[in-house]
């Protein structure tokens, strides 16, 4: 009877793990940059956090008043509901959520955004407000 008791909740957590919820789940959109009118503005390299696997640099880009984030030869320890967002600081408290970390490596950065005040990108676990990679931006 323990063994049940024990089990029980180990299952309900693998199971929650794999599926999104709806109001964290997004369309993926496929986006591009084309490097010969795109101009590079900000990039840094990917730094893990404790327990986490994760390399690869975030560049962003500006292409005809928009501004783009590329995941470049990005990779991460898998996770569930994992987000990308640009913040003011290394810790997700003043950010902007630019979508789920999906096989796209590039994600639209809003119009009303000032890119200048934010000086990180994050790969954050959104579910469980796990940190899982930190890039810290400069100018190019």
């Amino acid at each position: 009877m323990k063994t049940i008791f024990i089990l029980f909740p180990f299952l309900l957590l693998l199971t929650s793990c794999e599926v999104q919820g709806d109001l964290t789940r997004d369309n993926e959109q496929f986006v591009s940059i084309p490097k010969d009118i795109a101009v590079l503005k900000y990039s840094g390299s990917f730094v893990p956090t404790s327990g986490i696997n994760a390399a690869g640099m975030a560049k962003i880009y500006i292409e005809n008043s928009q501004y783009k984030l590329e995941l470049s030869n990005f990779s991460v320890t898998n996770g569930p509901d994992l987000k990308v967002y640009l913040s003011k600081s290394n810790a997700p408290t003043d950010f902007v959520n630019l979508g789920n970390l999906t096989s796209s490596t590039v994600y639209l950065i809003p119009q009303n955004v000032d890119v200048s005040t934010y000086k990180f990108v994050l790969i954050h676990c959104q579910q469980y407000n796990h940190l899982f990679a930190i890039a810290e931006l400069t100018n190019n």
